[in-house]
């Protein structure tokens, strides 16, 4: 359903029923909603894609948690890898000098044999000699096993902590793993819902957006019975987006100068625009959209009053808002209606209301200024939004009981816009 159509059905209910509307007015007070931005939903093309990307994010860590597990137990063993290979270089030379210090002890104890078998002077001095010689042999071999030993513990342990770094990297390629795999879980989950309600009609949340603003101008201070009067409601997008559906909306409200008859039946207000020059009556209005209004930009509306030659003396207005609905669900709208009042003067100067006529005493109420049974005085000013309008009381003429009665309407139609957004943000808070 369409924003606009919520907002006439409030509206009807305000001009029927003001009394209803009035006593609920410090409710509506107490809870003036604040402008917020609206995040658009994503669609469900968007979150297929979604699902692309997470699966894809999921299949790529699986695969790098697996290739790092045989890199620990294959890649990591393998003769070409830097640590491995020093490690097996070490250990073949701590072997090598093992085996040399072997054989310099054997030549140690194989000089001493000598050096004991020995006769003469002569044989004993070169035994000696030999003696010596292996056992500077020995001692340095068993330096060169000692430095060999140490090189192959030193490559062992580089190559045990590239092992460990290699066993932490696992782990986290297992944690991005899982968190891959729960945002994947998370993504089909969205997409399931959203293609599980794909048939039902999507509801945006509808804020207040006092940057989208309709104005009236050319609506002169007083009509007179019999005449038409074309004037314009300029619809203005002030905010940095672009509004995709733009409705306005606008009505015609009034009372006669002793604030007891209604003068709506003689007042007909229409519509029309460059793109539907046809006039229409403005109950069409509010169902219809203006098309996207780019940031910044605005849309001219051609409004045309007609008032009937028998209509009393009296005090009218001219509602008019504006909503917006946009192609991702969000919506909202200028969260009061801004009212435009004018004086209305019959055709001959004639008939009940007449300023210059004296009041008929049984037309008047008994108390006009009595609280209502729902609570409240009807003592609303007539301008209760922000509206420029350029009619005011003070220049009518008109008697006391025309601000208490006749304008209650207008500040219902107020209200009824205000229960409108209250409404609105109500059922976000709900369903949040």
């Amino acid at each position: 359903m369409k924003i606009r159509r919520v907002l006439a059905t409030a509206v009807a209910a305000a001009v029927t029923a003001p009394v209803v509307l009035l006593s609920s007015a410090p409710a509506f007070a107490d809870e003036k909603p604040a402008a917020q931005t609206q995040k658009a939903k994503p669609t469900v093309e968007e979150l297929k894609q979604a699902v692309e990307r997470a699966q894809k994010e999921y299949d790529a860590a699986v695969i790098a948690v697996s290739d790092a597990i045989k890199f620990l137990t294959e890649g990591l063993e393998e003769e070409t890898y830097p640590t491995k290979a020093a490690l097996i270089e070490a250990e073949k030379a701590a072997e090598a000098a093992a085996k040399a210090k072997t054989e310099a002890d054997q030549a140690v104890v194989d000089a001493q044999a000598e050096l004991d078998a020995a006769t003469t002077d002569e044989d004993k001095a070169a035994a000696q000699t030999a003696l010596d010689e292996a056992r500077t042999a020995a001692t340095e071999a068993a330096e060169a096993k000692t430095a060999a030993d140490t090189a192959v513990t030193e490559a062992q342990t580089a190559h045990d902590d590239e092992r460990v770094a290699q066993t932490r990297k696992i782990g986290l390629l297992q944690k991005a793993r899982d968190e891959a795999k729960k945002k994947l879980e998370d993504a089909e989950k969205a997409l399931a819902d959203a293609e599980a309600g794909e048939g039902e009609e999507p509801v945006g949340d509808c804020v207040p957006e006092p940057e989208l603003t309709a104005v009236v101008s050319g609506l002169p201070d007083k009509v007179v019975g019999g005449t038409t009067e074309t004037f314009t409601l300029r619809v203005t997008n002030g905010t940095g987006s672009t509004m995709d559906e733009v409705y306005p909306f606008a009505s015609v409200h009034g009372f006669d100068t002793k604030g007891y008859k209604e003068l709506d039946s003689y007042l007909d207000l229409e519509w029309s625009t460059a793109a539907n020059p046809k006039w229409r009556d403005a109950g069409l209005l509010g169902g219809t959209s203006l098309g996207s209004l780019k940031a910044n930009t605005s849309v001219d509306v051609k409004l045309r009053l007609k008032v009937d030659a028998d209509v009393l003396a009296g005090q009218g207005s001219v509602y008019v808002t504006a909503d917006y609905l946009n192609d991702d669900h969000s919506c909202g709208g200028y969260p009061d209606l801004n009212d435009h009042a004018f004086q209305i003067l019959p055709k001959d100067g004639d008939g009940v209301g007449d300023p210059g006529k004296p009041e008929d005493p049984k037309d008047k109420p008994a108390n006009p200024n009595k609280p209502t049974g729902q609570g409240g005085t009807s003592t609303t000013p007539v301008n209760t939004s922000s509206g420029t309008g350029t009619g005011s009381l003070a220049q009518t003429g008109s008697n006391d009981a025309l601000p208490k009665i006749a304008l209650a309407g207008g500040a219902a139609l107020v209200l009824g816009a205000g229960a409108v957004i209250i409404t609105r943000r109500r059922n976000r808070n709900t369903n949040a």
